[in-house]
């Protein structure tokens, strides 16, 4: 190596910033998480009332099920992915409250119990993305913009 190369950072150190993790970064987490574990609960739920109970189709009830239980494999990854502080975290997050977005309108237009559902679920979809794409939280992650690469 010359005198000008340094050597490459170890992973952890390229990956977490120093210092503590941002409470905005923490609830952001949290806020993923949760969504993933309604995601999965509503699948499972799903899925077990196709497979036992007599739906109108038992096929597409066991297929929604298993979606709904795969799809929060996103958010939940994304959570974990906050948690450790991890730049690529931040696309799968922004990514699920982005589509929950058009799922809580529709929620929200149905007339039917689902309308407090669709309130939740906009609420928690855009306090995350506000949370989520804040400075604090971005050089949290050590995201550069456009430009600002080192």
């Amino acid at each position: 190596m010359s005198s000008q190369q340094t050597p490459a950072p170890d992973t952890a150190e390229a990956v977490a910033p120093a210092g503590p993790r941002p409470r905005r970064l923490t609830y952001a987490a949290v806020l993923a998480a949760l969504e993933g574990t309604a995601l999965l609960a509503g699948g499972l739920w799903v899925l077990v009332l196709g497979l036992t109970g007599a739906p109108d189709d038992r096929q597409q009830a066991v297929t929604l099920g298993i979606t709904l239980a795969v799809l929060a494999l996103l958010p939940l990854l994304a959570a974990r992915g906050l948690l450790l502080r991890r730049g690529w975290s931040r696309g799968p997050a922004v990514i699920t409250q982005v589509m929950a977005l058009p799922v809580a309108y529709n929620l929200l237009r149905a007339d039917s119990m689902a309308i407090p559902v669709g309130i939740v679920l906009a609420v928690v979809a855009v306090a995350a993305l506000v949370l989520l794409v804040n400075g604090e939280t971005t050089r949290a992650l050590g995201i550069k913009g456009p430009g600002r690469a080192e």
